[in-house]
């Protein structure tokens, strides 16, 4: 358990953190300069705060009231960054040994060839960090942190350096992490796809303020997150189970309560959940099922509320297992006759849905 209440000012910036985490995986989401790195910064012990409290498992590591300020070397905290921080000069056995070396035999919790097989480094220790490439690097990285048998895991933005193609090969390699070792994790990112494959529980930050703290599918939908889910994108966020796969065509078919949702392809098992999104403004509303249409997601349901926001029409469905918002123009509504009670369909195109948790073929 992690309990956070934390203060930092610096010139212009104010952060201010107040929760309480006590799932095994956090993500810590917000935009560019939101304030993610700073906290994971004062958490790590790399950045003092101004003021307030930080208790990890009933030890306090910061606390101003009281004076305690427990210093880097004793937290035993594992933190891996956005570039690898390898040493250039050491091979890459060498550098997991580092971090290995750093912690008594008596306390080691995991073993140097365990964290080798689990992160499938065994070709790269005789290599220099310049032979490696980035995914490997951070595979490396990974490891380094976890050899120091820390007690929590920090990962700041690790892949927010590498392209589409590596991100999908090292987000298994930190899932497995998560579903093998028994180590807290505190995950950083500003995009919402690298979190939600590790976790739903998430934290928001924005403008070095907490904006929400809890399940994602929950949050999401909070008034205080709207305008951020609005530009994401995030409007909709839909959990369902996986079908059927079809490779002839390349879609996914998905159940949703008793109704169905087809999206392209992506790599979960049959009877595996997901979490999907798309857009207000992706989903249309029909008041009769569509025929001769290339549209196949036509999801009925009721409308439960119509909120105006500015210029914008937005338009609840509930589909007796989850709400769909969709926005339509004010003419759109008026002609169609829309207003609480209706019936409709909710027409949503297969492109404009978003997985998440899982990666796409």
């Amino acid at each position: 358990m992690i309990d956070i209440d934390l203060q930092r000012t610096q010139g212009n910036f104010n952060l201010q953190a107040k929760c309480i985490i006590n799932s095994p995986v956090a993500g810590l989401f917000g935009a560019s300069g939101a304030g993610k790195s700073t906290l994971l910064g004062i958490i790590a012990g790399l950045i003092k705060p101004s003021a307030g409290h930080l208790i990890l498992d009933g030890e306090y590591l910061f606390d101003n009231k009281r004076g305690i300020d427990i210093p880097l070397h004793q937290r035993r905290i594992g933190t891996v960054f956005q570039d690898s921080r390898l040493f250039p000069h050491l091979s890459i056995c060498d550098n997991l040994n580092y971090g290995f070396n750093l912690v008594p035999q008596k306390n080691r919790r995991l073993g140097f060839a365990q964290i080798v097989e689990l992160l499938e480094i065994g070709p790269l220790l005789t290599q220099k960090p310049y032979q490696l490439s980035g995914g490997e690097k951070q595979r490396v990285a990974l490891g380094r942190a976890l050899l120091t048998s820390p007690r929590l895991l920090l990962l700041d933005e690790p892949l927010a350096s590498l392209d589409a193609r590596l991100k999908q090969q090292i987000l298994p390699f930190l899932r497995r992490v998560k579903d093998e070792i028994n180590i807290p994790m505190i995950y950083v990112s500003h995009a919402i796809d690298e979190i939600l494959y590790l976790t739903s529980q998430i934290i928001i930050l924005e403008h070095g303020q907490l904006l929400a703290n809890g399940n994602f599918h929950d949050i999401i939908h909070q008034d205080n997150v709207q305008n951020m889910a609005y530009s994401l994108g995030l409007e909709n966020v839909i959990r369902a189970v996986v079908s059927k796969h079809e490779l002839t065509y390349g879609y996914t078919e998905l159940t949703q309560g008793k109704q169905t949702i087809v999206m392209p392809l992506i790599t979960a098992g049959c009877g595996a959940p997901v979490t999907i999104s798309i857009a207000a403004s992706n989903v249309a509303l029909s008041l009769s099922r569509l025929e001769n249409i290339s549209i196949q997601n036509q999801l009925q349901g009721v409308v439960t509320e119509i909120k105006q926001i500015g210029y914008r029409i937005l338009v609840t469905v509930n589909m007796d297992e989850c709400l769909i918002i969709a926005e339509v123009t004010a003419k759109a509504r008026q002609s169609l006759g829309i207003r609480v009670g209706s019936q409709v369909y909710c027409l949503m195109k297969a492109q404009a849905i978003r997985p998440h948790g899982f990666i796409t073929y």
